[in-house]
């Protein structure tokens, strides 16, 4: 029996092996579409990439045809290189170059040797196109920009690099795909299915025809239609509002997470980056590194978040149990701390409302203190103040559908550990955490989000751009509840805090008649090194509100640098887009005016021309 096993395993093998070639031969055609190219001609048709439109159904990105000549180099003949390179305005160098790249690639197979023509171009170039053996026109879509804002929202297209090519089958040399923004987010429901055509060639590499009768034909498929969750009017209110200026706002409706507003400043016209200027016009934005244009600040600048921070201080206070409504502590100008003195522009007794309302620095210094050290160590004291911030989305990468993004910094226990010595430091040693200064940085969006789940009263989604898509659902994290881990009755007490900060606080100049706004200023110190010396800036406006108070609709959060303190840049900002949200007009129409005027160049060219910065003190 043994002496029949290995004569029998080798004839089963030999039968699999005979059926497999036989399969791949005569069976499965597939293979041999790889391996005539010589015989066969393979044609993509390219679909169109689907529409953009914002929350309220407006358009805003559409496409346009394109054109991209392609080569395949060794059918070039007789080529008048002259014409050629005169009729396409390139020369003979630029000719040369684009060659020997699509040699170096195949050269049997086309590749892209001038791409993004427009109509014009390509009309010429039609005309003579039988004179120039080895070219052809490959017919594509580019984005057709409806509007001239949202640039760091939508991203753009370009072309794929060789490690996109051997990361995905499903591209080629040529194509194009989604950078930055929803481009990218959402590149695989937006680019569609491309169709693919083969036809028979004959021995003078003439097309005969289908082949097999176009059995392997493939239609191209349209990409998905996206809707976003932008309010397009806001995001160019909010743009026009942040000219000459630089820094970041984002709005959110609080029920839902949807972003209403991203905005980065100084921004760009999304249509810069379409057609044959792309690349001219992408590398003189990179290359800006003054006011970094394509740096998406409202995502990933990471600022001291200033006293908007003292929300969450007082929140961690009243659930901690160290204070309540009634809890008062008198502040003298400021706070001392050992032989440190934390200055304050109030005196007299403060409870949470009146802390609140006049952003009073001892009130939330004492707060801070009490919290860290109701627990045996500064350690767990700290562990236990940080498990709440992080409860609000601070210290992590938010989840949200955009590629960019920053996790902030909410500091530990490990942290200061590694600045001090096990031990070596106490309550005190960090109080500045309790104003939003100290070792914390946020985002934007972050503290956007904090102020959603303000206005929640103890929860918030994840925040997302997209509220649509065309035949599918969105992702199930976008309507996942978050709850944080103060208790929903310790939020109202806050919330009247906030609104008094309008009705007599430090925002009382900035009320829009009709419309109950929450808010809280803030100014945040700014330093930056300048010839390896840590020098200070003009400090940062900041900016975060939410409203009507009752039934809130948008929660927002503005970023201002070197805006001076929170009521002079940020705070107007905040102002007059709630009510242009919640109105659609504008009734503070001094305020418009004055934001519209104002201009903080001068401020940003002190770091060069070496001018003093204004330091509020």
């Amino acid at each position: 029996m043994r002496k029949l096993l290995l004569p029998s395993l080798i004839v089963a093998a030999t039968l699999l092996i005979l059926v497999k070639l036989f399969y791949l031969q005569v069976v499965d055609d597939s293979y041999k579409l790889k391996s005539e190219n010589n015989a066969i001609k393979i044609v993509y048709e390219y679909p169109e990439r689907g529409y953009i439109y914002d929350r309220n159904g407006k358009l805003l990105v559409a496409n346009q045809p394109s054109y991209d000549l392609m080569v395949i180099p060794r059918e070039i003949k007789n080529l008048d290189t002259l014409e050629f390179c005169k009729l396409l305005d390139i020369t003979k160098q630029d000719f040369d170059r684009i060659l020997k790249k699509a040699i170096n690639h195949s050269p049997r197979l086309p590749s892209p040797f001038l791409t993004q023509l427009n109509r014009k171009d390509f009309a010429a170039f039609q005309e003579k196109i039988g004179k120039f053996k080895g070219f052809e026109i490959q017919k594509r879509s580019l984005r057709d920009y409806q509007v001239a804002v949202g640039a760091n929202i939508f991203g753009y297209i370009t072309q794929v690099n060789q490690a996109i090519i051997d990361n995905n089958p499903y591209y080629r040399s040529g194509d194009l795909i989604g950078k930055q923004g929803v481009e990218q987010e959402y590149e695989e429901l937006l680019r569609g299915q491309k169709g693919v055509k083969y036809y028979q060639r004959d021995k003078f590499n003439r097309i005969i025809g289908p082949y097999k009768n176009g059995i392997y034909d493939t239609i191209a498929k349209q990409g998905e239609d996206i809707t976003l969750s932008i309010d397009i009017e806001l995001q160019k209110y909010g743009e026009a509002l942040m000219a000459n200026k630089r820094g970041g706002i984002v709005a959110i409706e609080p029920k839902t997470g949807e972003i209403l507003a991203l905005i980065s400043a100084p921004s760009y016209d999304p249509a810069l980056l379409v057609g044959r200027q792309r690349s001219r016009n992408y590398t003189k934005l990179y290359n800006d590194s003054i006011a970094m244009p394509l740096f998406d600040r409202g995502l990933l600048a990471e600022y001291p978040p200033g006293s908007p921070f003292k929300i969450l201080t007082a929140l961690i206070g009243l659930q901690e149990e160290v204070i309540d409504e009634q809890t008062t502590f008198f502040c003298r100008r400021g706070f001392s701390y050992g032989n440190r003195f934390m200055r304050c522009h109030d005196s007299g007794g403060f409870s949470l409302n009146a802390g609140m309302y006049s952003s009073c620095n001892t009130y939330f210094a004492n707060v801070y203190k009490k919290t860290i050290e109701k627990y045996p160590k500064p350690s767990q004291g700290v562990d236990a103040w940080s498990s709440h911030l992080k409860s609000f989305g601070l210290g992590d990468y938010m989840g949200y559908d955009l590629p960019p993004g920053k996790r902030g910094k909410v500091p530990t226990t490990k942290l200061y550990d590694k600045y001090y010595s096990a031990g070596g430091w106490r309550s005190t040693t960090i109080i500045s955490n309790a104003i939003g200064q100290g070792e914390i940085l946020t985002t934007p969006i972050q503290l956007c989000n904090v102020m959603a789940a303000v206005a929640n009263q103890g929860y918030y989604y994840t925040p997302h751009v997209i509220k649509k898509i065309q035949h599918y659902d969105i992702d199930a994290k976008f309507t996942t509840k978050h709850q944080t881990t103060i208790d929903q009755q310790y939020f109202p007490p806050v919330i009247n805090g906030l609104f008094d900060v309008y009705n007599k606080g430090t925002a009382s100049r900035l009320q829009v008649e009709g419309i109950e706004i929450c808010g809280k200023t803030g100014t945040a110190e700014n330093f930056t090194k300048i010839d390896g010396k840590r020098v200070q800036l003009t400090d940062h406006s900041i900016f975060v509100a939410f409203a009507p108070k009752d039934d809130p609709k948008i929660a927002i959060a503005v970023f201002v640098e070197n805006g001076y303190w929170g009521a002079r840049i940020a705070g107007p900002i905040s102002s007059l887009m709630i009510e242009k949200y919640l109105k659609g007009t504008i009734t503070r129409t001094d305020l418009e005016k004055r934001m519209f005027e104002s201009s903080l160049e001068k401020e940003y060219a002190k770091v060069i021309s070496g001018e003093p910065f204004s330091i509020n003190k």
